[in-house]
């Protein structure tokens, strides 16, 4: 399975001036990299939760259907299917009607009946599904938790600006792994 993102979030799950008063910072000579932390904090908590903070679009890609008929949806929380499509042998794409597919946002799982629908005839990435995922599309409808994880991250980053030591492991605090382990999506 492949994902690919489609379209970013439209806003951080902390603004720039949340992000200054958690820093104690009150000059602007520093609001882009504080912006830049921000994003790459957000991208850092989603990447080890397996979950989009805020509302996002992304395409997710398998090779066949699932015998069982359950596709699980990584990033996380999943919101809406928005369109479905299969490829045939001429790599033509054929669009699915996403009435043959329910939604279970508690899994976060596409659930449908693999033999009802028409089978790939490529190979390799035969079947696409277009989904909208995430917890809401303001900073607010993301879970405190992670939200502090996001806090902590910059502060960590902020304040740990220089190159590190060729060979030198660095390591993130304990607390943001602590904050997100609870909201990390594990495969089996």
């Amino acid at each position: 399975m492949s994902s690919l993102l489609l379209t970013a979030p439209a806003v951080e799950p902390l603004s720039l001036a949340e992000a200054k008063a958690f820093l104690r910072v009150e000059h602007g000579d520093d609001d882009d990299v504080i912006a830049a932390l921000i994003s790459a904090s957000r991208i850092h908590v989603e990447a080890q939760t397996r979950r989009a903070l805020i509302t996002q679009s992304w395409r997710i890609i398998i090779d066949a259907w699932p015998g069982d008929g359950r596709q699980e949806v990584r990033p996380g929380p999943l919101q809406e299917l928005t369109a479905a499509r299969v490829y045939d042998f001429g790599n033509v794409a054929h669009a699915v009607d996403t009435e043959s597919f329910v939604v279970d946002a508690g899994s976060s799982a596409l659930a449908f009946a693999p033999w009802a629908l028409p089978s790939p005839g490529r190979f390799a990435a035969g079947i696409e599904f277009d989904v909208v995922v995430g917890y809401g599309d303001a900073a607010a409808d993301v879970p405190e938790p992670l939200r502090h994880a996001v806090r902590l991250l910059i502060a960590h980053w902020y304040e740990n600006r220089g190159l590190a030591a060729l060979g030198a492991v660095t390591v993130l605090p304990s607390t943001v792994a602590a904050l997100i382990a609870p909201y990390r999506m594990l495969s089996l």
